[in-house]
């Protein structure tokens, strides 16, 4: 069993560092937030000071964190990752951040003499705590294989990406492609209800036909539905809006990188951000069915 390194322990990183636990080894943690620490600490994570004391003989570091600055913060500040582990160490990011950035990181990882990968995941919450996640793994094949080693307690799927930023690139088309999905099953719930038609009824026409998707199946915006469904929950968030927003803008801007126009895309960025405005960017990016029908079920309350 290995000695491993997790920094960022929220939403995801929480329930990732369980499973390694349980899987039988050691990780020290560190995360800014006290809170995030202590909870961590009840699973057995060693809560640690700083990214310094972390990585200190990891064989292993994982970061999870919100954004490309942050990772960028955690690997080259003068506190970071680089300036402290060991050369050698195996890298895992598993934030979702850009393509340029992850590039960079890579870059720099390989001239300091670390191995890297990429390694974004799908499957929310949920699959981190159940640990099924996908985890989308992009670098150098040996680093690749060797971090699926250490990948395996939280993961129901491991795919090699390919080369460095590859998993990335999967992770935020993918995300691209659920945003959309989303857009089209809150239009699709509004129009049935106000064509008068069950929203039971409807789902279980759409979940068996053309109609039918992840999004459908797992986060349908209408209440007493889809039991896993923030619309049950007061649309609090499995996946917040401001997070969603954020992904939407890396594919945007991975697609004006490479010449690509997202039309579908730039429509779903743009429904999150009328959320964003209207003071939703903490709940569940599902809500989105608010912006067509204000008083669809389930949006009483907020």
């Amino acid at each position: 069993m290995a000695t491993i390194a997790w920094i960022g322990l929220g939403n995801m990183g929480n329930p990732m560092t369980a499973n390694l636990v349980r899987a039988g080894h050691t990780v020290r943690g560190y995360d800014l937030n006290e809170q995030a620490l202590a909870a961590a600490e009840q699973h057995g994570v060693r809560p640690v000071g700083s990214v310094a004391e972390a990585v200190d003989g990891a064989e292993v570091v994982f970061t999870m964190l919100p954004k490309g600055e942050h990772a960028r913060a955690a690997y080259t500040g003068a506190d970071g990752v680089f300036a402290h582990a060991a050369p050698g160490t195996l890298l895992i990011d598993s934030s979702t951040i850009d393509v340029e950035t992850a590039g960079n990181l890579h870059e720099e990882a390989v001239s300091k003499g670390f191995r890297f990968v990429d390694a974004p995941v799908s499957g929310g919450i949920s699959g981190a705590a159940a640990g099924t996640l996908c985890f989308m793994i992009g670098g150098r094949p040996e680093d690749v294989d060797e971090a699926k080693k250490f990948i395996d307690p939280m993961a129901g799927n491991m795919i090699a990406t390919g080369g460095p930023t590859t998993g990335q690139a999967a992770k935020i088309c993918n995300n691209m492609m659920l945003f959309i999905e989303l857009q089209a099953c809150a239009e699709g719930a509004v129009l049935a209800n106000r064509l008068g038609l069950d929203p039971k009824v409807f789902w279980d026409v759409a979940s068996v036909s053309s109609g039918n998707c992840w999004a459908l199946r797992t986060w349908y915006p209408v209440p007493g539905v889809v039991d896993t469904a923030a619309a049950n929950r007061n649309f609090d968030a499995t996946f917040a809006t401001s997070l969603a927003h954020k992904d939407a803008g890396l594919a945007l801007a991975g697609a004006k990188q490479v010449g690509v126009e997202l039309p579908a895309a730039q429509l779903a960025y743009d429904q999150l951000q009328k959320l964003i405005d209207d003071g939703y960017a903490d709940k569940d990016c599902s809500l989105i069915i608010r912006n067509i029908d204000p008083n669809s079920p389930g949006t009483e309350n907020l």
